[in-house]
């Protein structure tokens, strides 16, 4: 071979290798692009996915928040069902003793004195939202009476109260404690 073929030849091979060269440079930029762009989706789904926890765990706090505040409300609207269900019985009683006849003058006087403790203990109870169920010419309500006797009187529509047999109460618009009644055929 001559030295014009060899230095041809040269020149052939570095041409080549600038090609190859070039080709792997092209490949390896690709292959670099290829790789930043799923690293770039990558970090836009862990912002999205940030987002979208950040917001449920948002959402979720509001609606414990609501959920807390309407507990408290209902806990500070029946706040006195407790002591108004152990009042009752004794208020019961008050009143049983207030049926009885008196004597004497000084029964008399005893007897005033239980109705005026009677009627404001009524109205301390009433300024806690505690109202007496109606019930003697009503309809006869399961949600509001108890029924412990059925009797037939004449004068009176079927499935009403005839008579009160222990007074029912409510507290605000919940039932503390049902009337029980005889009811009516």
């Amino acid at each position: 071979m001559s030295e014009k073929e060899v230095q041809q030849e040269t020149e052939e091979v570095k041409e080549t290798a600038e090609e190859v060269k070039n080709d792997a440079a092209e490949e390896t930029a690709g292959d670099a692009a290829e790789q930043e762009a799923p690293e770039e989706v990558d970090w836009q789904q862990k912002a999205e996915e940030a987002e979208d926890k950040y917001l449920r765990l948002h959402a979720e706090f509001n609606n414990y928040r609501r959920r807390i505040q309407k507990e408290n409300e209902t806990l500070q609207k029946y706040r006195a069902q407790n002591v108004v269900t152990g009042i009752l019985p004794a208020l019961d009683n008050f009143e049983r003793a207030l049926n009885i006849e008196t004597a004497n003058e000084e029964s008399a006087s005893l007897l005033k004195g239980m109705q005026m403790v009677h009627s404001s203990l009524l109205e301390a109870l009433k300024a806690e939202g505690v109202e007496i169920i109606e019930s003697v010419g009503q309809q006869f309500d399961p949600n509001l009476h108890q029924a412990v006797m059925q009797v037939s009187e004449e004068g009176y529509e079927s499935n009403t109260v005839i008579e009160e047999l222990q007074k029912g109460y409510k507290l605000k618009d919940r039932v503390i404690r049902p009337s029980m009644v005889k009811v009516n055929e």
